[in-house]
């Protein structure tokens, strides 16, 4: 059950990337990955984060669990400043927030067997003994599908969607509250996507957990999320409830990302209305002036090329950057 306490307030965070060249490594600029997102998280929620590829999504996921250091900003994890702790203080609290990585095989250490890739942040924080880390173990194999023998088996032997599960299970370990899930379905197939999706809800409602799910597919973060953050080039552009964001996107990017989405109905898909968006994404090395969607924009004025817009409230609970924001 969504809680109204808030577990998660990112303040104004920015990652920026130097980009060096020369034979000394000179710094020529750098890459604004994530460039001032703002938002906050409630206990027991899931907030969907989607985009396009190279719209800063993964970056911000990392960088809230700290596996990056942020450029600037506050990261508010249960009302304490995790980007001002040291790294005996943030280990302590890394036992709450966990990720599940895109790729289910890059992210297990093919030298380890199940049973110690799941059991290793147990036997990092020094939890239990032997025989109750075992035990431990076992459990957690059970409850993302998997059985005890397992657990002597390597991440080889296993297929795209088994391995995700271990991943799951090895993010369960420490009893997190939240979760950041990194596009963990995107590498797996279209049948074995909703069973990982499914397995994910239901974890969610035994132990009350928190979601940051990252995916670019918009249909699948609806079937999840309880809110959408829409990324482009390194800010959020509208974040609302995720059916108000669905059926009334106040940003045209939304809705233009909206427009690609396939409908089983072949009848239905051709009478659709598809919005192509001209032109590349800038870079994020020197973004545009003004709205950094307006190089793109079907409804862009000189207003939207000059004058950035405030990410404001256009209804209750939601928000848009748009001098124009569609009806």
């Amino acid at each position: 059950m969504q809680s109204q306490n808030t577990i998660l307030d990112v303040k104004d965070l920015k990652k920026y990337f130097p980009v060096q060249n020369g034979l000394f490594g000179k710094s020529t600029g750098a890459v604004k990955a994530v460039d001032g997102v703002s938002f906050s998280v409630k206990e027991g929620e899931t907030l969907g984060i989607v985009g396009e590829s190279g719209c800063g999504k993964s970056t911000l996921g990392r960088n809230i669990i700290r596996l990056q250091k942020p450029t600037e900003g506050k990261i508010l994890y249960s009302n304490l400043d995790i980007t001002q702790l040291n790294e005996t203080k943030l280990r302590k609290v890394r036992r709450e927030m966990q990720i599940v990585f895109q790729d289910p095989y890059a992210s297990l250490n093919p030298k380890l067997s199940i049973g110690e890739i799941i059991g290793e942040p147990l036997r990092v924080h020094k939890q239990g003994n032997v025989r109750e880390r075992a035990e431990r173990v076992k459990w957690l194999l059970e409850r993302v599908g998997l059985e005890e023998h397992h657990s002597t088996r390597y991440p080889h032997e296993f297929s795209g969607g088994q391995r995700q599960r271990i991943g799951i299970a090895r993010a369960l370990a420490l009893n997190p509250k939240l979760i950041v899930c990194d596009e963990p379905i995107s590498a797996l197939d279209v049948s074995v996507q909703s069973q990982v999706i499914n397995l994910l809800q239901d974890l969610q409602d035994e132990f009350g957990l928190t979601y940051l799910f990252i995916a670019h597919d918009l249909s699948v973060v609806r079937h999840i999320s309880n809110r959408i953050a829409v990324m482009y080039l390194g800010k959020i552009v509208e974040l609302g409830e995720t059916e108000e964001v669905y059926h009334n996107p106040a940003h045209p990017y939304t809705r233009a990302l909206l427009s690609a989405i396939p409908i089983p109905d072949p009848i239905e898909q051709r009478k659709k209305e598809r919005i192509i968006l001209t032109g590349d994404v800038p870079s994020p090395i020197s973004p545009p002036s003004g709205c950094r969607f307006h190089t793109r924009c079907p409804i862009a004025t000189d207003r939207c090329k000059q004058e950035e817009p405030v990410f404001e409230q256009k209804k209750d609970g939601h928000w848009a950057a748009c001098h124009f924001p569609l009806s």
